[in-house]
């Protein structure tokens, strides 16, 4: 038997963990077994590809998160056109009870599902009473009048504004992958940088941030400064990811690495040459030195 909670859950939001927190607290009491149902691929894939969003966070990104959040039962059901065509009543029936034996459902209390999200919460509770379970809402959480929900945070990251994503989320927004060769110009006329590869759909605004790396393969983790554009003032046409490392560095180039963004330094411009845009980096370096001065006494997430 089973208390759980249901939701794409894309981001890991502190709304998120606050129906975590409630489901692991319900199951103690009720002596049942908390686990978080989602779905695979985002069901606006489905229903509405057009306005189908980009993901904060892959489907292992979420499954480690959750179980970072101590709920270890996570149920991924495949989103099909079948499953989208449930009425709510259908959806209680075959998944909740058939496939779950759920005995205890918390949800945000601006919840929907089924065929076209005609179920409300009114609808999930009566639909308890009749076959069983018992359905908690927790509060939609805001922060600063500002509701807390992936949409938000996706609005944050694509504009720029990471101090804003990262108080939604609780944790900084990374980007995870593979470092790649880049054109060589950093070393030579700039500064060295790694460059990432990564599968991530959202990226931030192309611009300078404040960023912490970590290498995967190890335990290594370096302040650092990340550009992400085009690099104009070389007139370049494709993306790059290229991180500075304001560590000392021994020099032994990881292989796959995580970019945590804390904080937009400027936008990404073109600069008159290749020393003038070296004068700028030292100068956001130098902001970036600053930033991390003052928030020594925070422990990095």
């Amino acid at each position: 038997m089973r208390a759980v909670t249901i939701g794409a859950f894309d981001g890991i939001h502190l709304g998120h963990r606050l129906l975590f927190e409630c489901v692991r607290s319900i199951a103690a009491v009720r002596e049942l077994q908390p686990a978080v149902v989602t779905f695979d691929p985002h069901p606006a894939t489905i229903v509405a590809p057009e306005r189908a969003p980009k993901l904060i966070t892959t489907l292992d990104e979420r499954r480690r998160l959750i179980a970072a959040l101590g709920i270890s039962e996570i149920h991924v059901i495949p989103f099909t056109p079948a499953l989208s065509l449930l009425t709510p009543e259908q959806f209680v029936r075959q998944v909740l009870l058939e496939q779950l034996q759920t005995k205890a459902v918390v949800v945000g209390a601006n919840f929907r599902f089924g065929h076209q999200q005609a179920g409300h919460i009114d609808d999930l509770e009566r639909l308890g009473d009749q076959l069983d379970f018992t359905v908690h809402a927790a509060p939609v959480l805001s922060w600063r009048g500002r509701k807390v929900s992936s949409t938000a945070i996706r609005q944050a990251i694509t504009s720029g504004n990471l101090s804003l994503a990262n108080r939604l989320l609780g944790r900084p927004y990374p980007l995870r992958g593979a470092v790649v060769p880049g054109h060589g110009i950093g070393s030579k006329q700039t500064v060295p940088t790694l460059n990432l590869d990564t599968p991530a759909e959202l990226l931030p605004a192309h611009g300078v941030y404040i960023t912490r790396t970590r290498d995967l393969d190890s335990a290594r983790t370096w302040n650092s400064i990340t550009n992400i554009g085009v690099r104009p003032t070389f007139s370049g046409d494709s993306l790059t990811i290229e991180t500075f490392l304001l560590d000392p560095f021994d020099g032994h180039t990881p292989a796959h690495i995580e970019v945590q963004f804390l904080r937009r330094v400027r936008e990404e411009r073109k600069f008159p040459s290749p020393e003038a845009l070296k004068a700028q980096i030292l100068s956001d370096v130098s902001r970036a030195q600053t930033y991390f001065r003052r928030t020594a006494h925070l422990k990095p997430r």
